[in-house]
């Protein structure tokens, strides 16, 4: 009699995970196309939205940052427009922000769909790469900020890895800043250099 291959109860749950999260960026993908919300996000939109709106701008703002990193629009594009709309220091706190409350609904939303799903991984490099974070959490997640930012694939990583709430609060309320400068100092200086206004 062959022997019948079935899906433990552990894996079977984590497959849906994994097939909720991927239908959630689809559908993420599928809005921002089918709206026409993409072709509507340029520098000089979000720029002229400042101007236009100060209060429902930064709000705004706030909100197009969120829903762009949870389809996968990198934040750098949102710091260089707040960079040119307010200035380097309004416009590098804004940003911080906006990062921080993006990376945070991030983290609720895939942990909620995904739960730890990146633990069912297998192989050497995965288990000395859980056993890193695992010892230290926070550190982790502060150097990970310091060279990737607000990356959304860091993101989703870090909300499927199972690393505690707080420890990715906390590292990424630390880890954000020190790149939001570096960035926006070159902004800058490229200005200076291209004889653009910052406000």
């Amino acid at each position: 009699m062959k022997p019948t291959h079935t899906a433990t109860p552990s894996s079977a749950p984590r497959r849906w995970r994994w097939l909720a999260v991927l239908v959630f960026v689809a559908l993420g993908w599928a809005f921002i196309e089918v709206s026409g919300l993409r072709d509507r996000i340029s520098l000089q939109a979000v720029r002229e939205g400042f101007e236009q709106h100060r209060v429902w701008g930064l709000l705004a703002f706030a909100a197009l940052f969120a829903l762009a990193n949870l389809v996968h629009i990198p934040g750098g594009f949102f710091l260089a427009a707040a960079v040119l709309a307010l200035g380097p220091v309004w416009g590098a706190l804004l940003t911080y922000v906006a990062a921080c409350m993006s990376c945070m609904l991030t983290f609720v939303i895939v942990r909620a769909l995904g739960s730890d799903a990146l633990r069912e991984l297998k192989g050497a490099l995965a288990r000395r790469l859980f056993v890193r974070l695992d010892a230290h959490p926070l550190r982790s997640v502060i150097l990970l900020r310091l060279v990737f930012h607000s990356l959304p694939a860091l993101n989703y990583a870090l909300a499927l890895s199972g690393v505690p709430w707080r420890h990715y609060l906390l590292g990424t309320l630390l880890g954000l800043p020190l790149p939001i400068l570096v960035i926006t100092v070159l902004l800058d200086t490229v200005a200076a250099w291209a004889g653009w206004t910052l406000r």
